[in-house]
């Protein structure tokens, strides 16, 4: 029997070999009339009318719109990213994606579910050994099983961490089963925003990434970026966002670490430099009270591995006191973009965002009923997370 079924568990990301990836979900629309949260973004049209884009936006923010002097980020440069990349996340010991039910004595039954384990925690230990990959599960389960003992579990379920006990049920084929599935990486693409020469600190994506299954943020063990190639692009339409398609091979072309997933992307360190024709030379960054309505310019790729340099306009954009990762609304107005791929597609999330000569924020989102046009964080937010401005000299700023 196939490694990971005999347990009932299912690997759903064995990802280093396959070719073709996936993109990471680029986020929809939050209408003003729903609850909003930091994980999981709710699909709806876009809100027109009552409530419009800058009031939306205030709401959102919860800012008042108040322009900030200027600060030490007036010295800042960084190189502007646009280069389309691979990502891998091991994540934080094992994670819990749905139950399985297996036959034991007393019927159908999940064992991970009868010991109260849900889907979205973490295993982090089993009989008191840390759970790193799901290869550290087999052998104690195992041996649990012959010696007809209980895995005494630890499991993290948001800020807590919770002891219980299963027991493993015997199949017929006499495998030990947990009843659970469960994952311990991802991958996908998406795209750098930027990195800074001196420090080798990086910026990219632009919104958190969280589980397919469960929708909350992975909790990361350690990650990995790679170069990408775009082979195809999926156009997008009315309510139904569009997708870049592209090839990257884990073993091949790492060029940084991945140390942090937040609502804000991901961060690490790169190894070794991005050297991508014209976008070499670093930029100064805007902060959120200098970004203007208007005219504005994307880095993206959209075939191979060319950077290129396409026309955006900003439809509003509002100055912020504290991180909020919806800080202006983006409409693609190039036509050759449109063309390729009909507006915002997944695989763009990270897309820098230029407005007179200065780096302003990234593309993270898509109206869902107009690919046309999406949200904006602004850059500063990103540096802050990336750990090249820390949040005193941004309080202080704002």
């Amino acid at each position: 029997m196939k490694k990971g079924i005999w347990m009932g568990l299912l690997l759903l990301l064995a990802i280093s070999a396959v070719p073709f990836i996936q993109n990471f979900s680029i986020p929809d629309h939050i209408p003003a009339h729903s609850q909003t949260t930091d994980e999981m973004p709710v699909t709806s049209s876009k809100v027109e009318g009552e409530a419009g884009p800058l009031q939306l936006l205030n709401k959102l923010t919860g800012i008042s719109g108040n322009t900030a002097e200027a600060s030490e980020l007036d010295d800042l440069r960084i190189i502007p990213g646009g280069q389309s990349i691979g990502v891998q996340l091991h994540t934080l010991g094992v994670l819990v994606v749905g139950h399985h039910q297996v036959k034991g004595k007393e019927g159908m039954e999940s064992p991970g579910e009868k010991a109260n384990i849900k889907v979205g925690d973490v295993i982090l230990k089993m009989n008191g050994k840390d759970i790193k990959k799901m290869e550290d599960v087999k052998p104690i389960v195992e041996k649990a099983g012959e010696n007809n003992k209980p895995v005494n579990v630890t499991i993290k379920r948001g800020e807590n961490k919770i002891k219980t006990k299963l027991d493993p049920v015997k199949n017929k084929e006499d495998n030990y089963l947990i009843g659970l599935y469960i994952r311990d990486s991802a991958a996908g693409i998406g795209t750098m925003t930027f990195y800074d020469k001196e420090s080798k600190k990086y910026g990219a994506l632009g919104h958190v990434i969280s589980d397919m299954d469960t929708q909350k943020p992975i909790e990361i063990y350690n990650g990995t970026i790679v170069r990408s190639t775009v082979t195809s692009i999926q156009k997008g339409d009315n309510g139904k966002p569009g997708e870049k398609q592209a090839t990257f091979s884990m073993e091949e072309d790492k060029i940084g670490s991945i140390t942090k997933n937040s609502p804000f992307g991901i961060f690490g360190k790169l190894n070794q430099p991005l050297n991508d024709g014209d976008y070499t030379k670093p930029m100064p960054v805007a902060q959120s009270h200098e970004v203007k309505e208007g005219p504005a310019k994307i880095l993206t790729v959209i075939e191979g591995e060319k950077v290129e340099e396409f026309d955006v306009e900003i439809v509003s954009s509002v100055p912020q006191s504290r991180p909020a990762k919806k800080g202006m609304i983006v409409q693609i107005t190039d036509p050759e973009l449109l063309k390729k791929t009909g507006g915002i597609v997944q695989g763009m999330s990270g897309s820098p965002i230029i407005q007179d000569g200065k780096i302003i924020g990234a593309v993270t989102h898509v109206f869902v009923n107009d690919p046309t046009s999406g949200y904006g964080v602004h850059i500063e937010w990103m540096l802050q997370e990336a750990g090249i401005i820390d949040g005193d000299m941004q309080e202080k700023a704002s």
